[in-house]
């Protein structure tokens, strides 16, 4: 199994959206998220997104970097948190300067969702998914 996992500051949009992806297309992988200042919730326009493609986000819960898995991983992924991610040990770090949708309409939170759709997809296939 891969381990897998994705930060951004509040764990609540880009990187639960993301975990959730991974397990949805993935297969031998073990998907992760976490936030370096995380909100203790999930966004409830994150929930309402991903229940539009049948995954309940819901069951998702905001943690941070000290509530995940020691590494290795596979991949870290960081989702444009800048310096607020520290250092977590993994074959391959990668950042997704992706916008927070925190504050984004309904439409424009979508165009988000999809963007970490398809960067989700495009890692899993790196990784030989």
């Amino acid at each position: 199994m891969k381990k897998l996992l994705f930060v951004c500051i509040e764990n609540s949009n880009r990187s639960q959206m993301a975990q959730a992806f991974a397990r949805i297309h993935g297969k031998n992988i073990e998907a992760y998220s976490a936030g370096s200042r995380p909100s203790g919730k999930v966004n409830p326009k994150a929930i309402e997104a991903m229940k539009e493609l049948n995954y309940d986000l819901s069951v998702h819960t905001s943690k941070s970097l000290e509530d995940i898995p020691a590494g290795p991983y596979e991949y870290v992924v960081t989702m444009g948190c800048g310096d607020e991610c520290p250092w977590i040990p993994a074959k391959e770090h990668i950042d997704w300067d992706i916008p927070d949708p925190k504050n984004l309409e309904r439409e424009e939170f979508r165009k988000v969702r999809d963007l970490i759709e398809a960067k989700v997809v495009e890692l899993l296939k790196r990784a030989g998914e």
